[in-house]
């Protein structure tokens, strides 16, 4: 067949681009969409082919638009309806987003292009399963005034593998999802069972997806384990939230032609660090060294040198390596397991700056003026040699104490410490005068026995050398989004945005109880925040002043749209220093490589669409990573209460909600939840903006940062709930009708036996109390 005249595609403003990629090209997708907005309504196969001038007789082209329709509709651009006509989702009223499952048993759909998530009713949620992209009409408002869908079609069915435990009853067999955002269980038929004992941990394979009269259907690929066995948690958390887990055999290829050494001809234009006194400062813990530090004096101010492993070497766009890490976007890191983004050979290994040991990295040659600011900055690749790998308890000690049993030790390393804690003091001032905030939050570490199970949790204390090396890597990105931001540059900015009007409203609300006030308006800074901080330290409500400033603020996230960043105070900031274990840093490091190769007739790799669709991506794991390793640290912090039911602990109010009060109990550092119906013979109301519960007759307030005792009731690890009885509060509050607080008043003291009973039976759970699921239909 002739090739297509040119002349007949001459409407399509993207005719061109499919002349370049088709012998035969058809009409884009952007024109064929453009002819379905100007039509006005739905049209058939037929139909559309006229109005993009595509001849009924050119079967081959014919064919070819009646794939593209296809997979439009695949892709959620399109929607055909019952005659058969090809549709704009938009003109439809439709919504094309994906579903997020709750443990209820109802969901949401989470718009593509963002909004106001539909709420998805149980009814609706039996016929996809979590994660499910989806398109869906809006059927009105339910009771709450929530927008409500219905779903029209399934665009893809995301879940093809679940993880869960097998459970036997009269002669039927199915799999509890170990993800509680998944509600429904799995009919596994007698042929599918593959020898699996009931309790047993499975992976299950989806052969049939639920529908409206059916629930899915599975079978069993692979035993996991005993549901009690160590590690299990973890395998659980890596399936329930799909975290990628696997090298496939065309990366483990594709790896094996890396040598296993930095070569010569890696060396070629690279600036040689080799001689300077670079040192990697981490956890005792670490196995991964994305970052090398050295400082000394000038005449006036600072020189500081940041050295990154240069991932960008070895991960080149387009590779399986490039594949994998983009899909990962993290590492993902568990109580005594990594997930990484690369494989050891390069995250432990070729990326890694271990001591003593050639590598490749990318440098932020910063000077520093006598206040702490940025004069100017140089990047260059480099090759370097770590001359020490210190921890933070090592490097702490080197700088308070003279006596060090380290000095000896580090003694080549002493003088590059010295002026790295002199420049910090400098940076941790300026810090100060620009009004960043600085929260102090308990961080926890897990001791484990000889046979995994928790033996003690311990807080986390960040010492100096860990401010130390952040105020470095701060420098550094700041360094970066400023260098990257001037050449023009297309890259995921870090944006933390300023807060949401409705949560400044309830702040100033809490606030004003304290007889505190946050200046700035409708856009307060973190200047003005840090001030209340600063009023607030050393009171006893200090924590749970922060607690409350830090929860009105918004999360941060990856876009190419530079917000700036609230938190830090910064105008202009990304993330530089760990390209190892997150997807962004590479991105930016690809930034910078461009400026040093671009030639006008090659444009960077990625435009600002590209960006944002990539920044999207990595907020999204970064937030999957975060929860999954808070499903399997809360089921090991279950499993170590669970040994410890009917014992009293103090404890301390950590949220309010309208169902109750969760605390943290003292000393385990665990969260539990006290039942609104623990509290006594009252009714009891929540007010979101004093983050509190108070009693309509007695006028009892519980709040953030109360101190309560309470006793271990009952523990669910399926669900990951530890109920707590009430049995006094340690620091009672009541209030008058006109909010007036009398403290720690007689009523509260002649009211308390209320709420002293009896001790419980003691109630340990391991299952969820859900029936067996329903035969599949014969039709299934």
């Amino acid at each position: 067949m002739d090739q297509q005249d040119p002349q007949e595609l001459a409407d399509d403003p993207h005719a061109k681009r499919e002349a370049e990629k088709y012998d035969n090209p058809i009409p884009s997708r952007e024109f064929i969409l453009e002819s379905l907005e100007a039509e006005s309504k739905p049209l058939r196969l037929f139909e559309v082919a006229k109005v993009v001038n595509v001849d009924e007789d050119d079967e081959e082209r014919f064919e070819a638009l009646s794939r593209r329709l296809k997979a439009m509709v695949r892709d959620g651009q399109l929607i055909r309806n019952r005659r058969g006509a090809f549709g704009i989702l938009k003109k439809m009223d439709l919504i094309k987003g994906t579903v997020m499952g709750h443990p209820d048993g109802f969901g949401f759909l989470v718009p593509d292009e963002g909004g106001k998530d539909l709420f998805l009713s149980e009814k609706e949620m039996h016929k996809i399963l979590h994660g499910d992209k989806v398109i869906a009409s809006v059927i009105g408002e339910d009771r709450r005034g929530r927008l409500e869908g219905a779903i029209v079609e399934v665009s893809e069915h995301c879940t093809k593998e679940i993880l869960g435990r097998l459970n036997h009853e009269d002669g039927l067999a199915w799999v509890r999802p170990d993800n509680n955002r998944i509600s429904q269980d799995i009919f596994i038929p007698q042929d599918g069972l593959m020898d699996a004992n009931e309790g047993q941990v499975v992976l299950v394979e989806v052969l049939h997806q639920p529908t409206k009269r059916s629930g899915p259907i599975g079978k069993i690929i692979k035993v996991m384990g005993d549901y009690m066995a160590p590690g299990m948690e973890i395998d659980s958390a890596i399936h329930a939230y799909g975290i990628p887990n696997e090298w496939s055999p065309e990366l483990e290829a594709e790896l094996a032609k890396i040598g296993d050494e930095v070569t010569e001809a890696d060396l070629e234009g690279r600036k040689d660090l080799r001689a300077m006194q670079l040192v990697t400062i981490d956890g005792a813990d670490t196995k991964d060294f994305d970052d090398a530090v050295f400082a000394k004096r000038r005449k006036k101010g600072w020189k500081l040198v940041v050295a990154i492993a240069d991932v960008s070497h070895y991960v080149k766009p387009g590779t399986e390596l490039d594949k994998e890490a983009y899909q990962r976007g993290n590492s993902v890191y568990f109580p005594q397991r990594v997930v990484p983004m690369l494989p050891s050979k390069l995250s432990d290994g070729l990326c890694s700056l271990n001591p003593h040991v050639d590598r490749l990295c990318m440098v932020a040659d910063i000077a520093i003026d006598p206040e702490g600011k940025i004069e100017r900055t140089q990047f260059y690749q480099a090759v370097m040699n770590s001359k020490a790998r210190m921890t933070y308890s090592q490097v702490n000690d080197l700088i308070h104490n003279p006596e060090s049993e380290y000095r000896e030790q580090f003694a080549e390393q002493l003088e590059n410490i010295e002026a790295l804690n002199e420049l910090y003091q400098i940076l941790k001032k300026a810090r100060s005068e620009r009004g960043a905030l600085e929260f102090e939050t308990t961080e926890t570490r897990i001791v484990f026995d000889n046979e995994r199970k928790i033996e003690e949790i311990v807080p986390v204390v960040r010492n100096d050398a860990h401010k130390l090396i952040e105020e470095c890597m701060l420098l550094a990105n700041v360094a970066t989004a400023r260098f990257l931001k001037w050449h023009k540059v297309p890259i995921v900015y870090r944006v933390h945005e300023s807060p949401m009007e409705e949560k400044l409203k309830n702040l100033r609300t809490f606030l004003g109880d304290f007889g505190l006030t946050l200046n700035g308006g409708n856009e307060p800074t973190a200047h003005d925040f840090a001030e209340v901080a600063e009023k607030v330290a050393g009171q006893p409500y200090e924590h749970l002043v922060q607690t409350v400033l830090l929860r009105s603020m918004n999360q941060a996230v990856y876009q190419s749209d530079n917000k700036g960043h609230f938190g830090l105070n910064y105008e202009n900031y990304t993330h530089f220093t760990s390209p190892i274990r997150r997807y962004p840093d590479l991105l930016v490091h690809r930034a910078i490589r461009y400026v040093w190769e671009k030639s006008d007739d090659k444009p960077f790799m990625y435009d600002e669409a590209k960006m944002d669709v990539m920044g999207q991506h990595c907020s999204a794991t970064e937030r999957r990573a975060d929860e999954a390793t808070r499903d399997a640290v809360t089921f090991l912090k279950c499993e170590f209460l669970s040994h410890r039911l009917g014992e009293e602990y103090e404890a301390v109010v950590s949220a309010a909600t309208n169902f109750g009060l969760f605390v943290e109990i003292d000393p385990l550092y665990v969260e539990g939840l006290v039942h609104i119906t623990e509290l006594g013979e009252d009714y009891f109301h929540y007010d979101n903006a004093r983050h509190c519960l108070k009693g309509e007759r007695t006028g009892k307030v519980y709040r953030l940062g109360d101190r309560l005792k309470v006793q271990i009731a009952q523990v669910n690890l399926d669900e990951r709930k530890v109920d707590l009885r009430f049995i006094e509060s340690l620091t009672p509050h009541v209030e008058t009708d006109d909010g007036e607080a009398l403290g720690d008043n007689s009523e509260a003291d002649s009211d308390e036996s209320e709420t002293k009973r009896k001790p419980r039976k003691k109630r340990y759970y391991r299952g969820k109390k859900r029936g067996k699921p329903r035969a599949p239909r014969s039709n299934a």
